[in-house]
């Protein structure tokens, strides 16, 4: 007998707010199918304020208050069980996170949880990657947000280690990573992949999402190191009007695609990979997964559905 349920995920990053409302179907003697429902994104981009300014502003705050008021709405619409939301390093540096939180609370019913970079690694890590991560593969997995980057390796099918980055996309286009952490980043990639042979890379992110769709390749196959490079140096001599009128890309995307490929690309240059996969994966749904299979402790709510 098939059994349908309904999980959330509220991503809250540094360029973005996500909603994602997952299918979960249970049928006896078969694996468990996660089917996207709804996602629902809002660029409000709290990085810009927290990186620069320390603090969430006003307009920031009433911005994400309604955003969340309204998903809570779209959850119990669509009869949602169980949910959670995570904000990450744009929230984590906020002085006026804590004030914040406790106003959403107030307002919407959603209880924020500020993870931090570690355990944001261990929520991407949870996201079914099984096709990719077996006995007989090496992979390096990245996920670059608006303030963090977020790798991890496997290796012959397990995890071996994993690092939280402060170099995201906002934060580049602010100019706020210095070369010492592009360094620091190079060691560690050099460090972790030395030894595995025909190392992959998996990359999750909006940017590299857009990046994959603009290729027009199937789900199934990935791009090449030359590619990404050959796109990075594209878009870097377009300017920002040129990619939204010309490539369409939207405006809130058009700015920080650029320093993701420049992550991307020199992340694969340094561990040698030749290949990256784009799996439509990411944050929330490492969210939803990790609530189901209990893997990681997650402070998850119930949907009051009365």
């Amino acid at each position: 007998m098939l059994k349908i349920k309904k999980y959330a995920a509220i991503d809250i990053g540094s360029n973005a707010m996500r909603l994602l409302i997952m299918n979960i179907i249970e049928e006896k003697g078969k694996d468990t199918i996660f089917s996207k429902s709804s996602l629902v994104r809002v660029p409000i981009r709290l990085g810009q304020d927290s990186f620069t300014k320390g603090e969430i502003s006003k307009e920031a705050r009433s911005r994400m208050v309604d955003a969340m008021k309204a998903y809570y709405l779209l959850m119990k619409v669509n009869k949602v069980e169980r949910f959670m939301a995570c904000a990450t390093s744009a929230m984590r540096e906020a002085d006026n996170a804590a004030e914040l939180v406790e106003e959403i609370y107030k307002e919407s019913k959603i209880k924020i949880s500020i993870i931090d970079g570690k355990k944001e690694a261990m929520i991407i890590a949870s996201s079914d990657l099984k096709q990719y991560i077996t006995e007989n593969s090496d992979v390096m997995y990245i996920d670059v947000g608006g303030g963090s980057t977020e790798f991890t390796i496997f290796s012959k099918g397990k995890q071996v280690n994993s690092r939280s980055f402060e170099n995201g996309t906002v934060r580049l286009i602010n100019d706020m990573v210095s070369k010492h952490v592009w360094v620091d980043i190079e060691n560690w990639i050099k460090e972790n992949t030395k030894g595995l042979e025909d190392l992959l890379v998996i990359g999750s992110g909006g940017n590299i999402n857009k990046i994959f769709k603009m290729s027009g390749k199937t789900q199934d196959k990935p791009l090449t190191y030359s590619y990404l490079h050959q796109q990075y140096n594209r878009l870097k001599d377009m300017s920002y009007e040129e990619r939204i009128s010309l490539l369409g890309l939207n405006p809130d995307r058009a700015d920080v695609i650029i320093p993701a490929l420049k992550i991307y690309s020199n992340a694969m240059k340094w561990s040698g990979a030749k290949y990256i996969y784009v799996p439509k994966i990411g944050v929330s749904d490492g969210i939803v997964k990790a609530i189901y299979h209990d893997k990681i402790p997650l402070d998850y709510q119930t949907m009051d559905l009365e």
